[in-house]
């Protein structure tokens, strides 16, 4: 069974371009609600902590770097079924092939500059909710 929240960030780009606002209007027009906010600038070893699972791959440093540039914003959504549909919400990871009218077709610059993250499971959400939030309830 699907889990009903799920974790998501604003990356740099998005923020330091002034879309923060956009985009969380978007989310919550999209029937997400925000359980959790939080606004945090990610030092280059806390962004190679939380993208470990790249560690080793080509982009991993360049991911470091780029998510450490200036704050990200964290959130916690909820919403039945929240990481599939904020997956599809969001679209594809590369710009040029998300769906119009997604988050990342509006707002991201390119496959790196994606402007937003999305958990791929609920297990990840919970994982990656957890490095941000840590007082959260039956999360």
């Amino acid at each position: 069974m699907a889990g009903n929240r799920t974790f998501s960030m604003i990356k740099p780009d998005a923020v330091r371009d002034g879309h923060s606002g956009s985009i969380l209007k978007m989310i919550e027009a999209a029937g997400f609600r925000i359980v959790s906010i939080k606004l945090v600038h990610l030092t280059s070893e806390k962004a190679g902590e939380f993208y470990s699972v790249h560690t080793g791959k080509p982009f991993y440093d360049s991911l470091k770097s780029i998510m450490s540039e200036s704050p990200i914003v964290a959130l916690i959504l909820e919403k039945e079924n929240a990481v599939e549909d904020f997956r599809k919400f969001i679209g594809s990871t590369n710009p040029a092939n998300a769906a119009e009218g997604t988050v990342r077709k509006l707002f991201a610059k390119s496959l790196e500059r994606n402007a937003v993250h999305g958990s791929d499971s609920d297990e990840n959400a919970k994982i990656e909710g957890d490095f941000f939030f840590s007082n959260l309830e039956k999360f």
